[in-house]
């Protein structure tokens, strides 16, 4: 509950922010990691806050590219013994949470759009949990950008092939979806969607 509390206070006041998530283990000269402070620094350029996991890798070129923007720039730490918190976020808005499900609440709850470059376990759970809230309907509908089409097309294919043809989930719920590979198409993607929407929480 304490880390509820301390989320939303923190939080409460941002302006309309973006997710962004990825793999931790991305290095610097990853062109990953370039494409992602590419894609946070145009987001930020746009007036958008920028919210990651904290930690290194995609996240910390994230908040990297926020911060090179000089906008809101949050880290959303976890207690996790390999993965310490990256130099680029902001000090009033670098949150520690000792929980994944209250740190995916934070993630969802003040984002605009999620825009995930590839990753693993963690990044893969970070985007269902969007996906399962979108088509549910606990959330509104906001953009999900996966950034990388050889990386996701595969899971793409397999969703099509396999989750639709066997009726697990419905063709028009991978209309959530949008797979793109340059930093201006991610830009282009929520620009376009936010045209006549208004920005807010998200439930």
């Amino acid at each position: 509950m304490g880390e509820f509390v301390n989320g939303f206070e923190h939080m409460g006041n941002l302006g309309p922010c973006i997710s962004i998530f990825g793999s931790a283990r991305t290095k610097d000269d990853n062109p990953n990691y370039i494409l992602g402070t590419e894609i946070a620094k145009k987001l930020a350029l746009k007036g958008y806050g920028i919210i990651t996991g904290g930690g290194p890798g995609i996240m910390e070129a994230a908040n990297k590219g926020a911060k090179d923007a000089n906008v809101i720039s949050v880290g959303l730490n976890i207690e996790l013994p390999f993965e310490q918190p990256n130099q680029f976020i902001d000090t009033s808005h670098n949150l520690k949470f000792q929980y994944f499900f209250v740190r995916k609440v934070m993630f969802v709850k003040y984002a605009q759009a999620f825009v995930v470059l590839p990753g693993g376990i963690g990044t893969l759970d970070e985007l269902f949990e969007a996906l399962t809230l979108v088509q549910t309907k606990k959330i509104k509908k906001i953009p999900i950008i996966l950034v990388d089409t050889k990386f996701w097309g595969g899971l793409i294919d397999w969703m099509k092939k396999t989750l639709v043809n066997e009726s697990m989930i419905n063709i028009e719920d991978l209309d959530y979806i949008h797979l793109v590979d340059r930093s201006d198409e991610v830009v282009e993607k929520i620009d376009y969607f936010y045209k006549t929407a208004h920005f807010s929480p998200n439930f």
